[in-house]
């Protein structure tokens, strides 16, 4: 049997933290002495990290408590779930400072947007394309291009132009977006149309692809100063090269929203 403070020492964790979590139904002592002392049994170090881990995971103790409960395959799929949580804060984290940092330099009389990205309007020509809609979390994007890629290859269809990603929800989702992956591809095997649009706002954003939310952004703006325009169908990306083999910071993205005069 081990002290507290031995038990401490061990767990790097204080012997008031000990006593909260034994408060709180999370770590108990195995015994406590007339003289009020705790003794943890050394097998218990397990828990304690355990535990711990689960609180840098971002888990509220009262989560914690519930998820030691769970048998491994339970709580793997908790894990998962706190995974996608940790990339959507993150984004939001980087979207909050990319707002700050735009409006700083419009506020020191700068407009980053402006300088960026132009806004051009010109319609988008129909398309024969193959396509794999899906409802997935943004975390799954990549697995969608390469399920794409696969199915171009068994079908033997010949890719004809680029790769392009459009967003079907009505609201952004991080968990749940309901969008589709095509390639331009020549007349085949399940190929389909994608319709022309007489008219859309676009802009070229050039660099990685986590720098694609300031370009909609950009088009955002100009949606703001121009109300006689609607979104009428799907936001699309168009992927211009190819991200395997270009560096990222000479990648090119055309990001479209197709309009109709309200």
């Amino acid at each position: 049997m081990l002290t507290i403070g031995e038990f401490s020492r061990l767990g790097r964790v204080s012997p008031r933290m000990l006593r909260y979590y034994d408060a709180f139904g999370l770590l108990c002592p195995e015994a406590v002495g007339e003289n009020g002392y705790r003794y943890y049994r050394q097998e218990q170090l397990a828990r304690l990290l355990k535990l711990q881990r689960l609180q840098g995971y971002g888990f509220s103790l009262a989560e914690v408590k519930e998820l030691l409960k769970l048998n491994e395959e339970a709580l793997l799929q908790r894990l998962h779930r706190r995974r996608l949580d940790a990339h959507y804060e993150i984004y939001r984290q980087q979207e909050r400072l990319r707002r700050l940092e735009a409006d700083i330099l419009q506020m020191e009389g700068t407009s980053m947007l402006q300088d960026k990205y132009e806004v051009i309007l010109m319609p988008d020509p129909e398309q024969t394309v193959f396509g794999i809609r899906r409802t997935v979390p943004v975390a799954k994007f990549h697995d969608l291009f390469q399920e794409l890629w696969g199915e171009l290859a068994n079908r033997g269809l010949e890719q004809a132009g680029p790769i392009q990603m459009l967003y079907h929800s009505e609201e952004f989702d991080y968990e749940n977006a309901d969008v589709e992956v095509q390639a331009v591809v020549k007349p085949g095997p399940n190929a389909k149309i994608k319709p022309a649009y007489d008219l859309c706002a676009t802009v070229l954003h050039k660099g990685p692809y986590d720098g694609l939310p300031r370009a909609y952004e950009a088009l955002a703006s100009w949606m703001a100063q121009h109300p006689e325009y609607r979104i009428c169908g799907p936001a699309i990306d168009r992927y211009l090269n190819d991200p395997d083999a270009t560096p990222p910071e000479e990648l090119a993205t055309g990001v479209l929203f197709p309009l109709e005069k309200c």
